[in-house]
């Protein structure tokens, strides 16, 4: 049985997953989550679309407006497509032998990779009635994105979920939900920082310094990569689902597999980025909604 020195560990504080009970309904840290995330991202959205000094001639192709109806199509873009990922990726036996608990969306289980096709999907559709442009509102989407990882994953950590591996450095903690007392990576935290706090500050100079929302797709692009190689790294501190388990060598997670597609995508959209500017919106496109492109 490994064994690893428990001098220097941190306490892991035990927050209960219930922040409000009312009795016939629960109020969870991990829905809080998602709720922070939407809303820090959508007034983040509305920033950028509203600040002109980011968008070639000052014009942005995207209202206000547009991100305030987008919100709709976002949520039910990340309930649907994380909940299927989960379902798909991660447990499939399981959900297709109990198929009602594909509803019991409280007790956790989303994948970010099945939320991030939901979302792309929600856009297509969004661009497709509201006449906007698909790059250029992927990558305002994209640049909010973060706030709504640091929140998940936090939401993680206090659930005492998705624990990293055993481990005898001086910050490691032990999950009372881990099969065994031993000491692990905080990994729920590694992701928090690096998907939320160092990818946020990667866009934000993408975005503020090379004004690179005037290249629709780079933002969109950086954002796919940086989170492929975030994810690709905090894996290697974290434990696979215990249903699927190392996919090989005792090192090769399914988080892993489905981040490699997001590196190479990532990488086409910033080398094939190129310039555009658009057109002010005439004042009866103002009124309706709709973008010149």
């Amino acid at each position: 049985m490994l064994t690893l020195p428990t001098l220097g560990v941190l306490t892991y504080p035990q927050i209960d997953p219930v922040f409000l009970d009312l009795g016939l309904v629960q109020l969870r840290w991990y829905g809080l989550s998602y709720v922070a995330g939407i809303l820090c991202g959508w007034l983040y959205g509305r920033y950028l679309v509203g600040n002109t000094k980011l968008w070639p001639n000052g014009v942005s192709p995207i209202t206000k407006t547009h991100i305030d109806d987008l919100i709709l199509y976002l949520t039910l873009g990340i309930v649907i497509g994380g909940r299927l990922g989960s379902v798909f990726f991660y447990d499939f036996e399981r959900y297709a032998a109990e198929p009602l608990a594909i509803f019991k969306v409280w007790e956790g289980g989303m994948a970010f990779h099945g939320g991030l096709i939901g979302v792309f999907v929600a856009m297509l559709i969004f661009c497709r009635v509201y006449k906007v442009p698909v790059w250029s509102l992927i990558d305002v989407v994209a640049a909010s994105v973060p706030f709504g990882l640091f929140f998940g994953r936090i939401a993680n950590f206090i659930n005492g979920e998705l624990w990293g591996a055993p481990t005898s450095v001086s910050w490691a903690m032990v999950f009372p939900d881990a099969p065994d007392a031993l000491p692990r990576h905080p990994s729920q935290l590694y992701e928090a920082a690096l998907e939320g706090i160092v990818l946020w500050l990667i866009l934000r100079i993408a975005t503020h310094h090379f004004k690179m929302l005037g290249r629709p797709r780079f933002v969109g692009g950086l954002f796919l990569f940086g989170y492929g190689c975030a994810r690709i790294f905090v894996e290697l501190f974290r434990m696979p689902d215990m249903q699927l388990g190392y996919l090989y060598g005792g090192w090769l997670t399914m988080g892993m597999v489905l981040s490699i597609p997001m590196l190479l995508i990532g990488i086409w959209g910033m080398a094939t980025a190129k310039p555009r500017a658009y057109e002010p919106r005439s004042v009866e496109d103002a009124g309706t909604g709709a973008a010149q492109s």
